[in-house]
């Protein structure tokens, strides 16, 4: 996020830096940490990916060193940028382990209740999102780009939002006195750690999806 505003905008000081991400709120949709901008930049100019070119100081304000991108961090910039947009890595998914390894006697009453605030949390994100990226284009904040991007942050929280929906009617849909745990996946005996019949991909499909990861990566 830096070294793009850098490169975009030109020579800035860490607070002119720190605005650009609060009133894009990048903090929500992108996962930057707005709060270690200084210190990431410190950190960026001991790489030699930014250098500061000059000192400003408003009145009795402390002074601000402004930064500027150098040759060095373009080059990372790109790097950085052709990662994050050909990539498509799915991040640890806890609450997926923690359902599909459920121990005995888990409560259900207790699961819904924790997925129905969960479920909660997400809509208000979306909700949030979709008023924050209005009022944001209406003051010009944001271009066509930008809006779209955060767009896509409040379409994520929208189908966690559905998910919770459809799993809770799972949940309902399960015989009364049952833990949601006994019908979790679970390998049968001798199978050597695979599930039931029918159950995940054929062994050919699973070979099938590996080969075609590893062409992926190339």
């Amino acid at each position: 996020m830096v070294l793009g505003t850098l490169a975009r905008h030109g020579p800035r000081h860490g607070h002119e830096i720190r605005r650009i991400a609060e009133v894009t709120n990048v903090g929500e949709w992108g996962g930057v940490s707005v709060g270690a901008l200084y210190r990431e930049l410190r950190s960026m100019e001991r790489e030699g990916l930014v250098e500061p070119v000059r000192t400003e100081k408003v009145g009795r304000r402390p002074a601000r060193t402004v930064y500027a991108i150098t040759d060095e961090g373009r080059l990372e910039l790109a790097v950085l940028r052709e990662r994050a947009v050909r990539g498509t890595h799915w991040g640890p998914d806890p609450l997926g382990v923690a359902l599909t390894f459920a121990g005995d006697g888990a409560d259900r009453e207790e699961l819904l209740t924790w997925m129905r605030g969960r479920r909660e949390l997400f809509a208000v994100a979306a909700s949030q999102l979709e008023a924050e990226r209005q009022r944001l284009v209406a003051k010009g904040y944001l271009g066509p780009v930008e809006a779209a991007v955060m767009h896509r942050g409040q379409m994520h929280a929208e189908t966690e939002v559905r998910w919770h929906d459809e799993f809770a009617e799972i949940l309902a849909a399960l015989p009364p006195g049952e833990g949601f745990a006994d019908h979790a996946w679970a390998p049968r005996p001798g199978t050597g750690g695979r599930g039931p019949a029918g159950a995940g991909e054929p062994d050919g499909d699973q070979a099938a999806r590996r080969n075609g990861a590893r062409h992926d990566d190339h």
